[in-house]
C-alpha cells in the first residue's frame, strides 16, 4: 500500500479547501483586463520578448487589416519549407545543419557543418559508469522524468557547471544536443527491461552518422533501418527544433535563463514544460484517438461515418471525453500549419514503405472533415486546420517508435531551440523576466483568540 494510500481521506479533505480557495471569479479577468495565457481575446499573443532566432507567421495585412494566411516559419530568416526543399538528396544531417543555423545564425558551409557534426559526435560519450549508475537506477515509466533527471544529473559531472559565460554554455548546449537522444533512448531501454522484462541491450553510437539515424540505430535491436525511415526521421526533427519565443517550454527556457541560473537547471525546467499533454504530448493523444477511431468505424472510407463520429469526439461522447479532436487547430495558426503540411508530403511515401496507406488515407480524411465538423460545431474566431502534432504520432508509429519516446524526440530536436534561445536571453537580458499578478483577495482580520 502506498503512503498515498493510507492517507487518501485526509488529503482529499485538506484538497477540497485548496480548490474552494484558488478559484478566482472568471469575471474579474474580464474586469482587469487580464490575458489569461498571455493571449488577448482573438488569440493574439501578448509581446513578451524580441527573438532573432525563429518567427511564425500566420496573418498578412490587407488594406490596413489583419487576415489570417497560409502558414509559415522561418528559422533565421529562411523559411523552413525551403529549408527541407534544398537538403541534399540522400543526405540525413539537416537537423545539425538546422541547429548549427539556429545556434550560430547563418548557414554552414560544409566545412562549417563537417566540423559542427564531429563537435557533435565527440560530446556523444556519457561519463563513465553513467548509464548504470544513473539511467539504470530507478528506471521511470515516463522517459521525460528520466530525460530531466539525467539532465540534472550532469550538473555534477561538470566542472564548469554554474559558469554562464557564451562560451562555456555554448559548450554545454552542444553536449545536450549530443546526448539527448542517448539519455532518452538507454531511458527507454533500462525501463523496457526492468518492467517489462525484455532483453536490455545498449548501442554506441556510430560516430559517422546523422542525429536521426543514430536514433534508429541505438533503439533497434539489430541496429537497421532504411534511408527512407532515416530522412523521414530527419525531417521531424528538423520542423520540430524550434517555433519561436513564445512557445511554453522556450519561454520556461528565457524566463529560468533570465534569473542567471545554469544550463542543466533551465534545459530541466523546459523539459517539464514539454512534458505537458498540453505542449509535447499532445501525438500521443492523436495516436490514441486515431486507435479509438478504427476501432469504431467499421468503414474507413465511409465519411458520413467518420463524420458522425468526429460530433461524438466534439461533443464529448467519444474517446477520452475531452470535447476535443487532437491534432487539429493551433494557437497561432489558423488557414495551415506549415509544419504538418511539410510532414503530410513524407507520410504517404513512408506509408507505402510500410503498408499502412489504408490509415494514411484515413489521416487524409479526417483532417479534411473535421474542418468541417469544427467549423460548423463551434464559434471560433479565426481558421482550424491540422497541426504537426496530426501526423507526427502517425510517423512514429510507422518508424516503430515506441510511445514512451514520442515526446522524448520532440526533446531531442527541440533542445537545438532551447539551445538558442538560451544564449539569446543571456546575450541580450539583463533584466529578470517577472509579470504582473493582481491580488484579489480582500484583506482580513484574524479571528476572535488570533491564531490557534
Amino acid at each position: 500500500m502506498s503512503i498515498y494510500s493510507e492517507i487518501r481521506p485526509e488529503v482529499e479533505k485538506l484538497a477540497q479547501a485548496c480548490v474552494e480557495n484558488s478559484r478566482i471569479d472568471p469575471a474579474l479577468y474580464t474586469e482587469y483586463d487580464v490575458k489569461r495565457g498571455l493571449r488577448d481575446l482573438n488569440g493574439k499573443g501578448v509581446l513578451t520578448g524580441l527573438t532573432n532566432i525563429s518567427e511564425i507567421v500566420s496573418t498578412k495585412t490587407v488594406d490596413g487589416k489583419s487576415v489570417p494566411c497560409e502558414g509559415k516559419l522561418y528559422y533565421r530568416g529562411y523559411d523552413v519549407e525551403e529549408l527541407i526543399r534544398r537538403q541534399p538528396k540522400g543526405e540525413n544531417f539537416g537537423y545539425e545543419r538546422t541547429a548549427y543555423l539556429l545556434l550560430f545564425g547563418q548557414m554552414p558551409d560544409a566545412g562549417q557543418l563537417q566540423e559542427f557534426c564531429q563537435l557533435l559526435s565527440f560530446y556523444r560519450t556519457l561519463p563513465t559508469s553513467f548509464v548504470r549508475d544513473i539511467i539504470m537506477k530507478a528506471p521511470s515509466g515516463d522517459m521525460m522524468n528520466t530525460l530531466a533527471r539525467s539532465v540534472l544529473t550532469l550538473y555534477s559531472y561538470d566542472e564548469a557547471a554554474e559558469d554562464i559565460s557564451i562560451p562555456n554554455v555554448l559548450r554545454q548546449c552542444m553536449q545536450l544536443i549530443a546526448l539527448f537522444p542517448l539519455l532518452s533512448v538507454y531511458g527507454y531501454q533500462a525501463y523496457r527491461h526492468y518492467h517489462d522484462g525484455q532483453s536490455l541491450f545498449i548501442h554506441q553510437p556510430d560516430p559517422g552518422l546523422s542525429t536521426a539515424e543514430n536514433i534508429l540505430r541505438i533503439l533497434r535491436p539489430d541496429c537497421q533501418y532504411t534511408a527512407l525511415e532515416a530522412k523521414v526521421l530527419d525531417i521531424a526533427l528538423i520542423l520540430h527544433a524550434d517555433h519561436g519565443g513564445g512557445n511554453n517550454s522556450t519561454f520556461t527556457t528565457h524566463v529560468v535563463t533570465s534569473s542567471g541560473t545554469d544550463t542543466y537547471s533551465a534545459i530541466a525546467a523546459a523539459l517539464g514544460s514539454l512534458k505537458g499533454p498540453k505542449h509535447g504530448g499532445a501525438n500521443i493523444k492523436v495516436v490514441q484517438m486515431f486507435e479509438d477511431i478504427k476501432a469504431h468505424i467499421q468503414d474507413w472510407e465511409d465519411e458520413e461515418e467518420i463524420i458522425a463520429y468526429l460530433y461524438k469526439l466534439l461533443h464529448k461522447e467519444a474517446f477520452d471525453r475531452s470535447g476535443l479532436i487532437y491534432g487539429m487547430g493551433h494557437a497561432v495558426y489558423s488557414i495551415s500549419d506549415p509544419r504538418a503540411k511539410t510532414m503530410a508530403s513524407f507520410v504517404e511515401g513512408l506509408s507505402q514503405e510500410k503498408g499502412r496507406t489504408e490509415e494514411y488515407r484515413l489521416y487524409q480524411k479526417v483532417a479534411r472533415l473535421a474542418v468541417e465538423a469544427i467549423t460548423k460545431d463551434r464559434k471560433i474566431y479565426k481558421g482550424v486546420s491540422a497541426n504537426v502534432d496530426f501526423y507526427s504520432g502517425f510517423i512514429y508509429s510507422m518508424l516503430d517508435l515506441p510511445m514512451e519516446l514520442y515526446t522524448p524526440i520532440f526533446a531531442i530536436s527541440r533542445i537545438a531551440g532551447w539551445s538558442a534561445h538560451r544564449i539569446e536571453e543571456l546575450v541580450g537580458g539583463g533584466k529578470i523576466i517577472r509579470p504582473s499578478y493582481k491580488a484579489v483577495q480582500e484583506h482580513r482580520a484574524f479571528p476572535e483568540g488570533g491564531c490557534s
